[in-house]
């Protein structure tokens, strides 16, 4: 097997045109709860990918799922990371991802699913087709407060990643957001009170510090 990446939830392994994802131990934590929350962890991803595929979302296949080994056997995604591409990509061109990019992500609130990690290093085209990748942090709900934390995250990778292309970004991709999902407008109200409460937490700080 070849290692593919190694990071704090997982390390990934790649074998025969396939990725093998194996949840490692975390020391910190007791022995049981470590156990059950990483056989948790793994069943809980595996369903997330396949529920993905189901609602329209391309996600990497199953293959096979060992909770006793907290390992998940997929598809590898031979393509291009959105990290990279965004920063080659003529401006039509960059409107059309991120309009498919927003609607994947409100074909994914719309079912329930949060993906936990939404940067552009979790987005690979392949042949022309969008796939959203690493549902590792992922969880099931449709709390408004969890779907305005999944997209803010988003704008915040965009942000620090894509700076010169955040207007068009972000404009686009809550068009194609608005379009798949009819909650979109309590979502986007959401995200403007997290980045609220950030900017107080901000300014807290900031005057706790003088005030030393």
């Amino acid at each position: 097997m070849k290692l593919v990446a190694r990071g704090a939830e997982a390390i990934l392994y790649r074998k025969d045109g396939l990725l093998i994802k194996d949840r490692i131990k975390k020391s910190y934590r007791i022995k049981e709860i470590d156990l059950k929350l990483r056989k948790e962890r793994t069943r809980l991803e595996a369903r997330l990918l396949s529920t993905a595929r189901r609602v329209g979302v391309l996600t990497p296949k199953i293959v096979g799922v060992d909770e006793k080994n907290f390992r998940i056997v997929m598809e590898f995604i031979e393509g291009e990371r959105v990290k990279e591409m965004l920063n080659r990509l003529d401006k039509p061109e960059v409107k059309k991802l991120c309009y498919e990019i927003g609607r994947c992500i409100g074909k994914l609130h719309s079912a329930g699913i949060i993906h936990g990690d939404l940067t552009t290093s979790n987005m690979i085209v392949k042949e022309g087709k969008l796939f959203f990748i690493d549902f590792g942090l992922g969880f099931l709900s449709k709390k408004i407060e969890d779907q305005g934390t999944d997209l803010h995250l988003l704008y915040q990778a965009l942000k620090s990643t894509h700076f010169n292309l955040l207007e068009t970004c972000w404009d686009f991709i809550k068009r194609g957001y608005k379009e798949e999902y009819k909650k979109a407008k309590d979502v986007f109200e959401k995200i403007k009170e997290i980045e609220g409460r950030g900017r107080y937490a901000k300014r807290s700080y900031q005057a706790y510090k003088r005030k030393r």
